[in-house]
């Protein structure tokens, strides 16, 4: 049998802070409605917070702290009332959001720095950089960051909806002709189907990756 590869250390490391991190949210959101719902929640958009957050310049540890302060922070403010989706983009807050979050580490990396980055001047101008540069609304770092990853995070988090939805088997067509690019041919050979079958999945595992993909970027789950 052969062997399958070891997973890398780092990819070790993100799995075991995603789940210290769901455990602890779900912990946090404990008496409150809908667990379900917000557990969807992080499912869906952890990854995009996490994204932005490492590429504004925080570290893993960081990120995952950013990911839930800022559900937390809008699960609070959900169950208040306080979000009114005429004032603006679902995408729009919750970019609003994560960069509070981030902006709060930034300070509390001023307050409180880190052994290793006493006495480092680089690195303390580096961090006072950052935090000016997402407080500057003029500036779109953050903006930029975010507009490159939402789409990715969306069309993800659609297939994974999809995924859950239709047969392992209409996915695994799907995947080899349509994100693997293998065309007709390679796809109906590797996996002994004909034309007809593949196009079949294509069209409608195709069609509810686009209604998901639609849905979620219209409404906020």
């Amino acid at each position: 049998m052969e062997e399958l590869p070891d997973i890398p250390e780092d990819a070790k490391k993100d799995k075991g802070l995603w789940e210290k991190t769901r455990k602890s949210l779900i912990e946090r959101l404990n008496n409150w409605e809908d667990q379900r719902t917000w557990n969807e929640f992080y499912q869906t958009y952890w990854r995009l917070i996490y994204s932005v957050a490492t590429k504004a310049g925080l570290t893993r540890e960081e990120a995952f702290d950013v990911i839930q302060e800022t559900i937390i922070a809008i699960a609070r403010q959900v169950q208040k009332g306080q979000y009114d989706p005429r004032a603006g983009s679902f995408k729009a807050w919750l970019l609003q959001m994560t960069r509070w979050r981030v902006l709060d580490v930034f300070r509390a990396r001023k307050r409180q720095p880190s052994l290793a980055d006493q006495g480092n001047s680089d690195s303390e101008e580096t961090s006072n950089l950052a935090l000016d540069r997402l407080s500057n609304d003029k500036d779109n770092l953050l903006e930029n960051i975010w507009d490159k990853e939402w789409r990715d995070n969306i069309t993800a988090a659609a297939l994974e909806r999809v995924k859950a939805k239709v047969s392992p088997r209409q996915f695994q067509i799907f995947d080899c002709y349509v994100m693997k690019g293998w065309g007709v041919k390679k796809t109906s050979e590797a996996l002994g189907i004909n034309a007809a079958q593949v196009y079949l999945a294509k069209h409608r595992v195709g069609a509810l990756v686009k209604k998901e993909v639609q849905a979620l970027e219209h409404t906020m789950l």
